[in-house]
């Protein structure tokens, strides 16, 4: 079995360390009464990663050289540049990727968090390589603690948790899929036997709490474009981004009598 690299294994172990941190705080008695543990949403965010598109490079080393200079142009016009084929050579982890139609694809990695619908607390977070199956694997991780208590339990998102086989999965651990319908051209995993109930009109207005999250880990500890390398930094500083986002809501909420 290869050894592991210090780098990584430092990484490997930073990111658990933010994972402990976070449970350490929601562990804590005050702040579990604040908690819900029947309804939660989960949701995903692109981080981009920190690397240069110059730096997504053939893997048997073919193409093209850059131009002359330390920092050299490179005509990417009609090459084919895929994760299969392609990797940056300064962040391996990082994968090409593009969050819709349109949108410009660049070096990234996904950020993904669990939050409890009572007060919008962030009970779960994970980074992880992009791909377009990343989010629907990672709800289903974030999720399996808490599917495993006795009571039933809702998950709400958008609509890329809207597949039958996430929504199958799901429902095998007595979890609830409270996610958006995507009706576009297709028939949605989601029926009238789910949304004619009045939490899911609940879930859906309750999900969207969790950009704010997003919005605050991107602008105040910059995880718009993290300063780290490698998944497992990028986990660890993604977390205990989340994690800081709960505890500078924490004062007003155990302040506030109701």
């Amino acid at each position: 079995m290869p050894r592991r690299s210090p780098r990584t294994a430092i990484g490997c172990s930073m990111a658990m360390v933010a994972a402990k941190f976070l449970s350490a705080v929601l562990s804590q008695t005050r702040v579990k009464r604040l908690l819900s543990s029947e309804h939660f949403s989960v949701d995903g965010t692109l981080i981009e990663a920190w690397a240069s598109p110059k730096s997504f490079k053939p893997k048997d080393g073919s193409g093209a050289p850059p131009g002359p200079g330390r920092n050299g142009e490179r005509d990417f016009h009609g090459e084919r540049r895929t994760n299969d084929s392609h990797a940056s050579s300064t962040d391996p982890d990082a994968r090409l990727y593009r969050k819709g139609r349109g949108k410009e694809a660049k070096l990234s990695f996904m950020g993904h968090a669990l939050m409890e619908n009572r007060n919008g607390l962030i009970v779960g977070a994970v980074a992880t390589r992009a791909s377009g199956h990343a989010e629907r694997l990672a709800a289903l991780a974030l999720i399996e603690p808490h599917a495993e208590r006795p009571q039933p339990i809702t998950l709400g998102g958008d609509k890329n948790y809207d597949t039958k086989d996430f929504v199958m999965e799901l429902r095998e651990r007595a979890v609830t899929p409270h996610v958006a319908q995507n009706d576009t051209n297709r028939r949605s995993a989601i029926d009238g036997r789910t949304t004619r109930h009045p939490g899911y009109a609940v879930s859906m207005r309750i999900r969207k709490r969790i950009e704010e999250a997003f919005g605050w880990a991107k602008t105040s500890p910059g995880c718009a474009r993290c300063a780290t390398r490698g998944l497992p930094k990028v986990d660890w500083q993604f977390t205990l981004a989340m994690t800081a986002y709960n505890l500078i809501r924490l004062p007003k909420l155990l302040a506030d009598p109701a």
